[in-house]
């Protein structure tokens, strides 16, 4: 096979997970990232089903334990901390609301990053700004003033992805609202967590959440239901004051929270939303994870849908010797029907997630405590087994990643 050459975007979980698969079926692959370094921080991400056999064929499962944070569970509390339901980390045979292995996105994304850097090619602090397609290759013009020719490039740069827009479209005709936003920021460690992620829900759709990481430090969660609101992505300033006005006179640990957040260098903030295409390919562009199927933080799922793409896509580049076409109609084939069970929210989406009323949230709590039990369990176990439903190939590797 002629060693193709392979562009990808995004340097998360999906862009090195791809780069790792395409590395060992001998494959030229290119990674380029905005940021300057590997990002660290970020929300916990919790790998399940088919992602985590990805990652077990990776050989990687054991460095992923290493650095997974030990929760025991997700507790909702009241104003006064009071616990008014719970689950704990080992109902449904650790496939539950918190998963058995909880790691930080920026953890999961250093272990990958160095299981990759010897075999793929890493280009941070660039991006993408021009793609031109031919019947064979992609010229690809970079902000650094670059120009290079690979013979296939793949968006894996997030829900608003650059390589999308260039390829497919603006983002508007794909990325669906869900009716809120959230926000994720690293604070110091209040010491009283006891590995536990307490959730504490406010009239008016307010969630706030607060869960231990590692390292002396805790993640913390501030969400809001809403209509689509206008606002600067790039402006973190009015972002933060947008959390403080609409989380003002909220009680709990929020204030503290609020407080913390401008000293937090991995501040985040987004809408709850979906990715919906009928294609994940154009010509020599194909996407994969957020990019081509964002299935929200409410379903749990991103990181599976995000590694398994990565792991099918790259195996059927590799069984159709680097042709696109096939590879590419294989890739829908096969991942179509998991991302539309993965993209199938919890019952109640985000009216569930953030009740709008003091009844509404006695009543989820209500049902969080009889998720356990019949006759809710089967239907609460159908929600957390979708990140095991799909049979994922077995593709022969041409080579180790060293």
């Amino acid at each position: 096979m002629v060693r193709r050459k392979v562009l990808i975007s995004g340097a998360g979980i999906a862009g090195p997970t791809l780069g790792f698969w395409l590395a060992r079926h001998g494959f030229a692959a290119t990674v380029v990232e905005t940021s300057p370094e590997p990002r660290p921080g970020g929300q916990a991400v919790d790998l399940r089903g088919a992602g985590r056999t990805v990652v077990e064929r990776m050989g990687l499962l054991s460095a992923v334990r290493d650095v997974r944070v030990d929760e025991r569970g997700l507790a909702n509390v009241d104003a006064r901390g009071r616990r008014r339901s719970s689950m704990p980390a080992d109902a449904f045979g650790g496939e539950g609301i918190v998963a058995e292995i909880e790691v930080a996105r920026g953890d999961l994304a250093r272990v990958l990053y160095d299981a990759t850097r010897s075999a793929v090619e890493y280009r941070f602090a660039d991006r993408i700004v021009a793609l031109t397609q031919d019947a064979t290759g992609v010229a690809v013009r970079f902000a650094s003033g670059a120009d290079e020719r690979f013979d296939l490039v793949v968006g894996a740069d997030g829900v608003y992805s650059a390589v999308r827009e260039l390829a497919f479209g603006p983002h508007e005709r794909f990325v669906q609202p869900l009716g809120g936003y959230t926000s994720y920021f690293t604070v110091p460690d209040p010491g009283d967590l006891d590995g536990w992620l307490l959730m504490y829900n406010a009239p008016g759709g307010r969630v706030a959440t607060i869960r231990p990481a590692r390292d002396g430090t805790a993640q913390a969660s501030l969400a809001f239901r809403s209509a689509r609101l206008r606002y600067d992505r790039q402006d973190r300033r009015a972002q933060e004051q947008l959390l403080r006005s609409t989380f003002a006179g909220v009680g709990w640990r929020v204030p503290t929270l609020l407080s913390a957040m401008a000293d937090a260098s991995d501040f985040y903030f987004d809408a709850f939303c979906q990715v919906h295409l009928d294609s994940w390919t154009a010509g020599r562009v194909a996407l994969i994870g957020d990019a081509a199927y964002c299935s929200s933080p409410l379903s749990g799922l991103g990181t599976s849908l995000a590694m398994v793409g990565a792991y099918v896509l790259a195996g059927e580049l590799a069984a159709s010797e680097g042709e696109p076409g096939p590879a590419f109609a294989r890739y829908h084939t096969v991942m179509r029907d998991y991302v539309r069970q993965c993209q199938q929210l919890p019952p109640g989406g985000i009216k569930g997630y953030a009740p709008n009323s003091s009844l509404m949230i006695r009543m989820r709590d209500l049902s969080m405590n009889m998720m356990t039990r019949w006759p809710m369990r089967p239907m609460i176990a159908a929600q957390f087994t979708k990140a095991d439903s799909i049979d994922l190939p077995d593709y022969p590797v041409r080579r180790p990643v060293s």
